[in-house]
């Protein structure tokens, strides 16, 4: 973690505090933005479908790539198509385009290849959500559209929002960007149609989810890794998360590389590593093309406590009633 992220989960931390004039001209720019929209003054684009925003007021990881998981494995289990939409960040991508299970993370981005090999659902990818979700209508015959990490590109219109909040950091020291880690104040949360808490209790939240790995999976073959000392690596938005997941999952962490999250991996990111290597799902796509056969990946799933699965569902196929 960088002096600017240590400074965001300490209260009064001296670059917070210099960074202030510059966070409330980011809460003037960003409120006089969203104004906008609301009084009409920019207009948004209605899609033929139901949009659900799946996304955070904070920058970092959160949990949206694995709620994004669970929510097409359950809206599928009940026979409805849902398609996804990525902005692709990390990629140079100029237009709509669909990914596929052979794309490559430079290509379409990290997240966006995890999502369409594990969702098995229609992927597209453009820094334009509108025109990612009309290029997803024209593709792909889907009932309803996921829009991964678009609470703020308010030119898409959308019937529901979900809010992922990690439930371990919380909001940091409450301040907005550059001086604390909010993209959007703690107010915006009152608009919002879902809070959910990952891996944590959070007072506004309205469900709490949990993360469970399975098997590390190697990214050579077919054979999984039992528990035992590993190199943790990983370029993620919050990677002590990872590392808590991982000593659950009965790993020792003998050594740990932590990059920028989306950070593009090259072979020389794991000079010096003899033993055994463990990383993300998200990060493993981005290493396939040199990993050794000792690198593996530990996938994560998102679960809910007892009837929440269905009362969160059910509030999305209310929107396929209307």
């Amino acid at each position: 973690m960088n002096l600017l992220e240590q400074s965001w989960y300490q209260k009064g931390h001296w670059l917070s505090l210099l960074l202030l004039p510059l966070a409330a001209l980011y809460w003037l720019l960003s409120s006089a933005r969203r104004g906008l929209f609301r009084l009409g003054m920019k207009s948004q684009h209605q899609l033929a479908v139901p949009v659900v925003i799946v996304g955070n007021i904070s920058v970092g990881g959160t949990g949206k790539t694995p709620f994004t998981l669970w929510l097409c494995q359950q809206l599928l289990a009940k026979g409805i198509k849902p398609g996804i939409i990525s902005r692709g960040y990390g990629a140079n991508v100029s237009k709509p385009l669909t990914v596929t299970v052979t794309s490559t993370a430079s290509e379409v981005g990290d997240e966006p290849l995890l999502l369409a090999r594990r969702s098995h659902c229609p992927v597209v990818v453009c820094p334009d959500r509108v025109a990612a979700g009309r290029a997803l209508l024209a593709r792909h015959p889907v009932d309803i559209i996921i829009c991964d990490d678009g609470l703020q590109h308010y030119r898409l219109a959308r019937q529901f929002e979900i809010v992922l909040i990690d439930g371990r950091r919380g909001f940091g020291n409450g301040l907005l960007l550059p001086a604390g880690p909010l993209r959007e104040p703690r107010s915006r949360l009152s608009s919002v149609d879902l809070i959910i808490a990952n891996s944590g209790n959070i007072a506004e939240a309205n469900y709490q989810m949990q993360l469970s790995s399975g098997n590390a999976k190697s990214l050579l073959a077919d054979t999984v890794l039992s528990p035992c000392e590993v190199t943790l690596v990983a370029g993620i938005g919050n990677p002590q998360r990872f590392l808590i997941t991982a000593q659950q999952a009965g790993f020792t962490i003998v050594d740990q590389r932590f990059f920028a999250d989306h950070h593009q991996f090259c072979a020389a990111d794991f000079s010096g590593i003899t033993g055994p290597v463990l990383m993300t799902e998200k990060d493993a796509v981005k290493c396939q093309r040199f990993a050794r056969d000792n690198w593996y990946s530990l996938p994560v799933d998102a679960s809910f406590c007892g009837d929440q699965n269905n009362e969160i569902i059910n509030h999305i196929t209310r929107l396929l009633e209307k």
